[in-house]
């Protein structure tokens, strides 16, 4: 599958502004992290994983991946697109446990995606370029913040990694620094 092939798919079945900014966001962090962590041939397959990870969930949020794995079956999509995109609900809407490492850093960083986008909006920059760790990590640590954004799912990540809390929120923040440059947040 085309990352074209891909996109159109996403709109066939997303129509709101926030879920396709989202699925934009979460493509270019993993583009990041295929890049800086030694994967750089396979950007565009980790980059459509991110695009299509939340594929149903505007349509069917009470089968988020299991229409994601029927829709992708029907279109043709190749097991492992499917696996890495139904991984990233393990324990909350899936079994499939995140194994490869671009599966790791989807199941990471896509909760944490939000949680920093979050704390970029209440910024008096708007940005996450100025936005340090130590600011981070106090929005992390307050409940009520971004509370629809899982720190169980991101804490979890980070130990699937082998990396500490503080290392997975740094270079997310450096993630989407890129992704401010490319797309805005």
């Amino acid at each position: 599958m085309t990352r074209e092939e891909a996109w159109e798919l996403l709109c066939e079945y997303n129509q709101e502004e926030f879920h396709l900014r989202h699925a934009r966001t979460v493509e270019q962090v993993m583009r990041y992290f295929a890049r800086e962590d030694g994967y750089g041939g396979e950007e565009e397959f980790w980059g459509i994983v991110g695009l299509l990870h939340d594929l149903d969930y505007e349509r069917y949020p009470e089968q988020h991946c299991v229409k994601c794995r029927e829709i992708l079956k029907a279109r043709g999509a190749e097991e492992r697109l499917i696996r890495a995109v139904v991984s990233h609900g393990y324990g909350l809407v899936s079994d499939v446990r995140p194994e490869h490492h671009m599966e790791k850093i989807l199941y990471a960083t896509d909760e944490l995606t939000g949680l920093i986008g979050a704390a970029a909006a209440v910024r008096p920059s708007k940005s996450v370029m100025d936005m340090e760790l130590k600011s981070l990590r106090k929005k992390f640590k307050t409940p009520s913040f971004a509370a629809g954004c899982s720190r169980e799912v991101i804490t979890n990540g980070a130990d699937m990694l082998g990396w500490s809390l503080d290392e997975l929120l740094q270079r997310t923040i450096f993630a989407m620094r890129e992704v401010e440059k490319t797309i805005g947040i």
